[in-house]
């Protein structure tokens, strides 16, 4: 189950609806995954676009997410070893999109094309990779050879994304937020020392009673057990009537004796 102690609520709920929205309509040539031990943790496989010297590679990626995301970008990094003027050699991406372009605004989707992009058209003038920068700018053929190098050595097709893992992992976080909730009003009714009511338990014994020829079943409690059997509410009443009738009729029969005495 994901934890996201990292992010806020109001956050995790937007992120969960974008990710479900990349996994039912991913963009061309990207997958999208999350991991199970941490939900600000995005992976994508990018697939290599055709007519560039990564077509048929498959690169695996991540995006970051720090604690005040949105407000800041995620970072980025390749985990398939690449040879491109804007990726470094321990895989951090440099693009606007992830720096001074950022806005809250922009989305996953948005900053994912984004580098699907960087492979199409490469920017060598803010290389983070300076050999690949440089041979770009002055010999385009022997960096493409380079690249395509790189690509069948280290870009093969991975290990598939799980399917429908975004689905599962953002259903996992809405039973988690409920049973938040539930935890959080039974710690109130506790503190308060309010008694939370009680419902009868459908495995309660009850007690079978009679009334204008039809029998009707009701939970079993001591106000309905009288001398070990069950009795209706009512019958109770009237027993409970009769005995406190008792002493004042023995004292009219004592006045009555005393009278006959006397005569």
């Amino acid at each position: 189950m994901a934890t996201n102690e990292n992010l806020p609520p109001n956050v995790i709920k937007q992120l969960a609806k974008e990710l479900k929205n990349l996994d039912e309509t991913p963009p061309e040539g990207i997958k999208v995954g999350v991991n199970d031990d941490d939900f600000s943790t995005i992976f994508a496989d990018i697939e290599g676009p055709a007519g560039t010297p990564y077509e048929n590679g498959v690169f695996r990626m991540k995006l970051i997410l720090t604690h005040d995301f949105p407000h800041s970008p995620p970072k980025g990094y390749f985990l398939t070893k690449i040879f491109h003027p804007n990726i470094a050699s321990n895989g951090e991406i440099c693009v606007n999109a992830l720096k001074k372009d950022w806005s809250a605004s922009l989305g996953l989707r948005h900053v994912l094309m984004v580098v699907r992009c960087l492979l199409i058209e490469p920017f060598p003038e803010s290389a983070l990779n300076e050999q690949a920068g440089k041979m770009l700018l002055d010999n385009y053929d022997e960096y493409a050879r380079h690249a395509r190098l790189y690509t069948s050595i280290h870009a093969k097709p991975k290990t598939k994304l799980k399917t429908g893992a975004i689905s599962e992992s953002t259903t996992a976080l809405n039973v988690g937020q409920t049973n938040t909730s539930l935890c959080t009003v039974d710690q109130k009714t506790m503190i308060s020392g309010a008694t939370p009511l009680q419902q009868p338990s459908p495995l309660a014994p009850t007690a079978n009673i009679v009334k204008g020829g039809k029998s009707l079943d009701q939970p079993l409690t001591a106000d309905t057990v009288v001398g070990g059997s069950a009795a209706p509410p009512s019958l109770t009443m009237k027993k409970e009537a009769g005995l406190a009738k008792l002493p004042a009729d023995k004292k009219k029969i004592d006045a009555r004796k005393k009278s006959l005495k006397r005569l």
